[in-house]
């Protein structure tokens, strides 16, 4: 099951950084999940400050 970034993300990058198959990406100012490449690893979920990622 991928994950889904919610409108609480700050954009600040982190679960970017942490999602070890490049999953995440920054569109049109917003970071988004490719849900074809998400392996539901959870390392986004706990590098989110502000808990703006949950299972989709």
């Amino acid at each position: 099951m991928a994950h889904k970034i919610s409108d609480a993300c700050v954009n600040c990058g982190s679960c970017a950084g942490n999602c070890p198959v490049e999953a995440i990406s920054e569109i049109n100012g917003k970071y988004q999940i490719d849900p074809e490449k998400c392996q539901d690893c959870g390392a986004c979920v706990s590098s989110c400050p502000t808990e703006a990622i949950a299972p989709e």
